[in-house]
């Protein structure tokens, strides 16, 4: 049915019928019985999949990526959909528009988006506020970043800000400095800038009396060299983990027509197409750390094929963002299902 529907959905431009679903979704969420018929539908009745880690325990291992709910609007909402974790954000210390729009662009012959959406959020004090009223009780990771205007330099200053604003009200923290689209962001992935950045969030975080799991997310374009640097910067600062991947600057292998996505522009690259490089940087940090460093799998993933090739490389959960969007509301559920009978 889904794919009726997708048809008619994908005639409106990505960001708009985003907002108008997902508003949906909460309205019929607030009906009587709206929430019950909701998880009806697509809650996963399947046992057998929980997942204890860094002291939580995981209802399933399929995860919603940062930037589908980037100010906390919706994480009761998406619960019912049979999320094992929700991962809001990118948040930044202020409030900030992200790029012009258009910024979000479908490429359904590959299955894949481009987004340059520029970390568009509310401001890091605003989702705090948000989850501090959500009815849920699903993990919450905090996807943290920096404001646009924030020079590398002062970088650690606005990640700071973000840990204290969110702390109380998530389970986790990822440290974003691998999205595409916020200028020289990526340039925080060096061997250096990365391991002061890192080194201070764990001492911030050492001076809790409950201190917060602290993932790094890393992009997948970064070569062996460069992987190398990250895993003995995660080793050294005694991070929890790793989420891998973001989304991708490359273009190779595409069956959309070259001027057409010339034509879009800038941004980064999710779907389909990142599943192969995503799966090889798993398996690479897998391998490389001897199984020590835990990775969620983002990228790709569409199918509980999919999610079991992340887990195999050495994945121990997976996260689904555009699979999402071209899968559907059910998408947790199949891949729960299948992941259970193999």
């Amino acid at each position: 049915m889904y794919h009726l529907i997708k048809k008619l959905l994908f005639r409106f431009p990505p960001e708009n019928i985003h907002h108008s679903v997902m508003r949906g979704l909460k309205l019929v969420h607030g009906l009587p019985l709206g929430s019950k018929l909701v998880n009806a539908w697509c809650n996963t009745k399947v046992k057998g999949l929980e997942r204890e880690l860094w002291g939580l325990r995981f209802r399933n291992p399929v995860g919603l990526a940062a930037g589908f709910d980037k100010d906390a609007k919706y994480t009761d909402e998406l619960a019912s959909l049979g999320f094992g974790f929700v991962e809001i954000g990118t948040v930044t210390p202020l409030a900030q528009p992200g790029n012009e729009q258009p910024r979000l662009f479908r490429l359904p012959a590959d299955q894949a988006l481009i987004n340059r959406m520029g970390f568009n959020n509310d401001g890091a004090v605003a989702a705090a506020k948000r989850l501090q009223k959500r009815r849920s009780d699903i993990i919450i990771g905090g996807n943290i970043g920096k404001n646009k205007q924030t020079p590398n330099e002062e970088a650690v200053s606005d990640y700071e800000k973000c840990f204290h604003a969110l702390f109380d009200v998530v389970d986790y923290f990822v440290v974003n400095v691998s999205s595409p689209n916020t200028p020289n962001l990526r340039a925080l992935q060096e061997k250096e800038p990365l391991k002061q950045l890192l080194h201070h969030l764990q001492l911030l975080n050492a001076q809790k009396s409950k201190p917060k799991p602290i993932l790094l997310k890393i992009a997948p374009d970064l070569n062996d060299d460069q992987l190398n640097d990250i895993i003995e910067i995660v080793q050294e600062t005694g991070l929890a983990g790793i989420v891998a991947t973001n989304t991708t600057i490359s273009r190779d292998g595409l069956q959309t027509p070259a001027a057409e996505v010339a034509n879009i522009g800038a941004g980064g690259l999710s779907g389909l197409p990142v599943r192969e490089r995503s799966t090889a940087v798993i398996r690479y940090i897998h391998e490389r750390s001897s199984g020590k460093i835990p990775i969620i799998a983002a990228g790709g993933i569409f199918t509980a094929a999919d999610a079991r090739e992340k887990l195999e490389a050495g994945a121990v959960l997976v996260q689904v963002y555009t699979g999402f969007i071209y899968e559907g509301p059910t998408i947790v559920k199949k891949i729960c299902a299948g992941l259970a009978n193999k």
